[in-house]
């Protein structure tokens, strides 16, 4: 399974055409205390970059990108009502959705661990 990043701090692993979405790390300790999980139904086409699905903490709402073109598999059914899993394990139990890859070429433009490690880094 391969992992990679976006600028905007999603991130997708993935596993032949299946790609799982989340947010990252850094993106969840910057949002603070998570409050709502708002994920994308399933079957939903999405283009990279799209507005996929919304966080909401404490401190602000944000939204989460497709990082890559695909259709919607399923949403985390345990975030809507547990969402503090994002906070918990926001790169495993906390993941956002399940995507059908339509062009694994896109993946190609992402940042892979130690490229987004640095791109944080800088931040």
């Amino acid at each position: 399974m391969s992992r990679y990043f976006t600028e905007d701090h999603e991130w997708i692993d993935v596993d032949g055409d299946i790609g799982t979405v989340g947010i990252s790390e850094y993106a969840q300790s910057q949002l603070g205390d998570i409050v709502f999980v708002d994920v994308p139904e399933d079957g939903k086409e999405l283009t990279k970059g799209d507005e996929a699905a919304v966080v909401e903490s404490v401190k602000a709402a944000s939204d989460v990108y497709a990082p890559a073109s695909g259709t919607v598999l399923e949403g985390n059914p345990a975030l809507s009502d547990t969402p503090e899993l994002v906070n918990e394990d926001p790169e495993g139990d906390g993941w956002f959705f399940k995507i059908t890859l339509s062009d694994p070429s896109e993946l190609e433009e992402l940042m892979d661990e130690s490229a987004y490690a640095t791109f944080v880094s800088k931040l």
